[in-house]
């Protein structure tokens, strides 16, 4: 039987590696064959956003394709792929105020609006809780 993992995260994409460790904890809990469900609030709802595109950098002189820099919607799409690979589930929460505020509600495919109270439904039926605040 599998185990569920329950995480909520709150730093925007590429403003600290709080992000960046949260989606590593969710592909390692993933692999493992362990349910996952992520409560996305304040920036985090932009992890998500279907505008974001990899740039080039200019300091070093890369194209875009050279650069080959990662976005965090291409990160979670891919997680979302493993889950299904795995038969286990990736259950991601935006925060819906947290959306709202930020304007932040186009996202890609898998991904649902919600609120405080589904994390809290989350880790009633949760075996381990990880909240990564922002500092």
């Amino acid at each position: 039987m599998s185990k569920a993992l329950s995480i909520a995260i709150m730093d925007s994409p590429y403003e600290s590696a709080n992000s960046t460790t949260a989606l590593r904890i969710i592909h390692s809990a993933l692999n493992q064959g362990h349910n996952v469900n992520v409560f996305a609030y304040e920036g985090a709802v932009n992890l998500t956003m279907k505008e974001q595109k990899p740039h080039a950098n200019s300091i070093k002189g890369n194209t875009v394709e050279e650069e080959n820099h990662p976005t965090t919607k291409d990160w979670i799409s891919a997680l979302f792929k493993l889950a299904r690979e795995k038969g286990v589930t990736l259950n991601w929460i935006n925060c819906g105020l947290c959306v709202d505020e930020r304007g932040a509600g186009n996202w890609i495919d898998g991904v649902r609006r919600g609120g405080p109270a589904d994390f809290i439904k989350s880790v009633e039926k949760s075996d381990a809780v990880l909240v990564i605040p922002t500092r």
